[in-house]
């Protein structure tokens, strides 16, 4: 799996040929293409899965293609939890919604995607002046994919038990439905999680990554919380910044000296001592408790309407008429 390759798109062929795929596995519909007894649900219902947010945020960031997207087709620069909820509502219907739903919000992010494309500004490490770029491109999209999925595991191991060898490999067997929802087909994918491992390390080096002034100023925009009340605190920030590749967060020039230091061994310490005891209502985030409610029959009630509004900025998943 090279970036060195020409530039493949996602037709709309090609992400009507993964739904169809999708729609042969095995399963009701209630349960979207997931499901009670996936690793996928038992991971993503995590509300510490944020703890990865900033993280996957600048790793997306330090991919050219998607830093240009974001400063010239998006408000991420003043509305920072604007985007964070708008990326969220997509990502939690795909993974907690109805098979009917995450497939309208998987054909939505699509249209998006069509929109969207322009040329670099600048050279930008390996990449040169003036490169075309599409937010529907194969290889930009699976590192946009694999930023969310290694982020997640990275998150959950800091303040639960780490998932056997086992359950990796079913999360990420499970992940490559999320990623062909956003139309990647398998063979561009790594085979298995060893092979995941290696790609986010190769990328991580790969002069195909960069990050430019714009990029930085995205990734302060999204660790100060523009746009909202919501400050990240020093621990966060610290959290991101050490599990941020040494490079990168050199490029990003993000601060990690003493205070950071000291914040992160506090969070170290405290968090996988507290978080396990936080009641189960707050712990799983909404999108999590609705998916339960839709299997039981049930609306959800209204403690799971305000965890929806804080992770998602809506009460309900996309097209809550399609929950059935």
């Amino acid at each position: 799996m090279s970036e060195s390759e020409s530039p493949q798109y996602v037709s709309h062929g090609d992400i009507e040929q993964q739904i169809s795929e999708l729609e042969q596995l095995p399963g009701g519909p209630r349960c979207g293409f997931f499901g009670p007894n996936s690793v996928t649900w038992r991971v993503n219902r995590e509300s510490a899965i944020f703890l990865g947010a900033g993280r996957a945020a600048l790793l997306q960031l330090a991919h050219p293609w998607v830093a240009a997207s974001l400063l010239h087709h998006s408000n991420l620069m003043n509305d920072a939890i604007g985007r964070f909820h708008s990326t969220f509502r997509v990502i939690y219907t795909m993974l907690f919604g109805s098979r009917a739903q995450a497939i309208a919000a998987s054909r939505r992010v699509y249209q998006l995607h069509t929109g969207i494309s322009g040329e670099l500004p600048h050279a930008v490490g390996a990449r040169p002046l003036g490169e075309h770029y599409e937010a529907n491109e194969i290889k930009a999209l699976c590192w946009v994919y694999a930023t969310l999925a290694e982020s997640a595991i990275l998150a959950y191991e800091f303040v639960l038990p780490p998932l056997s060898s086992d359950e990796r490999e079913q999360y990420y067997c499970e992940s490559k439905r999320i990623a062909a929802l956003f139309g990647i087909p398998a063979g561009a994918l790594p085979t298995d999680w060893s092979a995941f491992v290696r790609y986010t390390a190769q990328m991580i080096e790969s002069p195909l990554l960069g990050v430019d002034e714009n990029a930085r100023l995205l990734g302060h925009s999204i660790l100060s919380g523009a746009g909202t009340w919501v400050r990240p605190p020093c621990w966060y920030r610290a959290l991101t910044a050490f599990w941020m590749p040494p490079r990168l967060r050199t490029a990003f020039e993000l601060s990690f000296g003493a205070r950071e230091e000291k914040a992160l061994r506090s969070a170290t310490r405290l968090l996988p001592l507290l978080y396990p005891g936080v009641p189960r209502s707050v712990r799983f985030v909404g999108p999590f408790h609705e998916a339960e409610a839709r299997l039981y029959g049930r609306s959800p009630g209204p403690l799971t309407r305000r965890s929806n509004s804080f992770w998602m900025g809506r009460s309900r998943l996309l097209y809550p008429e399609l929950s059935e």
